[in-house]
């Protein structure tokens, strides 16, 4: 079963990872003010990551893949690794999908 990490930046916003079993990061969120808003991304990340037209594929201008998961608004509510083919991607999507439903949630900052 994957988790969810909430830890806090030294700019002291909140931000949280989801790891895989192996404890790979597999979605990395952005920046929140307040741990509440933290929490409810991650929320988000649990309804949205079931939906594939809320994963974004891209590629960097060096040519590697990586997705953004959005939220219903268009909003990004995480960001995946870079990854050196699409097919590697695409088991990191499949691995989001997988992961986040049933996520632990773990708060680093306590």
């Amino acid at each position: 079963m994957g988790k969810f990490e909430i830890t806090q930046r030294v700019n002291k916003e909140y931000q949280f990872n989801l790891k895989a079993n192996n404890g790979e990061i597999i979605l990395m969120s952005e920046g929140y003010v307040q741990k509440s808003s933290c929490q409810k991304g991650i929320d988000s990340v649990k309804i949205n990551s079931q939906n594939d037209a809320r994963y974004d594929r891209r590629v960097t201008v060096n040519s590697k893949d990586y997705f953004v998961l959005k939220a219903g608004n268009g909003e990004i509510i995480g960001k995946s690794q870079y990854y050196s083919s699409k097919a590697s991607m695409e088991v990191g999507i499949s691995s989001v999908k997988t992961n986040a439903p049933t996520a632990e949630t773990v708060d680093e900052t306590i």
